[in-house]
């Protein structure tokens, strides 16, 4: 890849990338202050949709075979599907700044699965950065004051956002075979679609216990908010920087993730995470930082 055409313009896509996911886990919890789980998620999707619909991104519907749509729908399941049923019930339970250092793992639990799944094979840094996030994983959990045994309270939460990574973790595998084919554009907008039909039982049911007198502002600029920067803004401007630099250089941002949702979380919410979290938060990002380090790398240093 040669130069970057646009280095302020890149940047800047990147920097209000990290700033509109990091914020995404303080405004989940903004929003289901007075919005149901599946009310919330619905309501985030067909916003989303309506939206690249208005964008022009979906004007035309992308051209998927039969394979190509069953794909599609088992990778919906996945993300946004099980992905934000997981996420949005575990934000209930357990803190935002510890839910982005958990989903910072993704990456890292993706070298796992594809050494499983697919038979590749995770080089020592790969290895590494899997005993260290584990590791800070443990702390960040152990490390709750509200943590207890039992199942309830944040580790049933941090054990359901386990269940985010996981779902994630899977639809990045399968989503390998799709993105030979198709545009990530494309991929994206029907994932919002099939994300807002996967949601709509879900919230008919919800419907007829739903107060919609009782939904405040502050929950309502919440879902603007998730809707246009942390679903639209932020997928533009990543595609947009990925088109002008590789993807380990972008990764580097996307590692600041948990740290704009510390800040916001103590800002807005009054959530702090414990010392010993914050060494647990430490180790994640220095996993996750290691585990995207390009593997000629590593190899270079060892010879010196």
């Amino acid at each position: 890849m040669g130069h970057m055409k646009h280095p302020l313009k890149t940047y800047a896509a990147l920097v209000a990338t990290m700033v509109f996911w990091g914020l995404s886990f303080v405004a989940t919890k903004v929003a289901l202050e007075s919005i149901p789980t599946f009310t919330l998620v619905f309501a985030r999707f067909l916003l989303a949709a309506l939206i690249f619909l208005l964008l022009g991104q979906g004007r035309k519907w992308p051209t998927f075979n039969r394979n190509d749509h069953v794909k599609m729908v088992l990778l919906a399941l996945f993300e946004p599907g099980l992905y934000f049923i997981f996420e949005t019930i575990g934000l209930q339970y357990t803190s935002a700044p510890k839910t982005a250092l958990i989903i910072a793992t993704i990456p890292v639990v993706v070298l796992v699965l594809s050494a499983l799944m697919l038979g590749e094979r995770a080089g020592r840094a790969s290895i590494v950065g899997i005993v260290l996030s584990f590791g800070g994983i443990v702390l960040l959990v152990i490390g709750d004051p509200e943590f207890g045994w039992s199942l309830e309270g944040s580790l049933l939460g941090d054990l359901l956002i386990g269940g985010a990574v996981i779902s994630a973790s899977l639809y990045m595998i399968f989503a390998r075979d799709l993105g030979r084919s198709h545009s990530s554009s494309e991929i994206t907008y029907v994932q919002i679609v099939y994300g807002a039909i996967f949601f709509c039982l879900p919230f008919l049911w919800e419907v007829p216990s739903l107060a919609w007198s009782s939904i405040t502002l502050r929950s309502s600029l919440a879902v603007i908010y998730l809707t246009a920067f942390s679903t639209v803004g932020a997928f533009l401007c990543y595609n947009y920087a990925l088109s002008q630099v590789p993807v380990s250089r972008a990764a580097v941002f996307v590692n600041g993730i948990p740290v704009v949702t510390a800040i916001g979380a103590w800002l807005l919410l009054d959530e702090r995470l414990t010392a010993l979290q914050a060494g647990g938060g430490a180790l994640v990002l220095a996993a996750v930082f290691i585990t995207n380090l390009p593997a000629g790398l590593l190899r270079k240093k060892s010879t010196l």
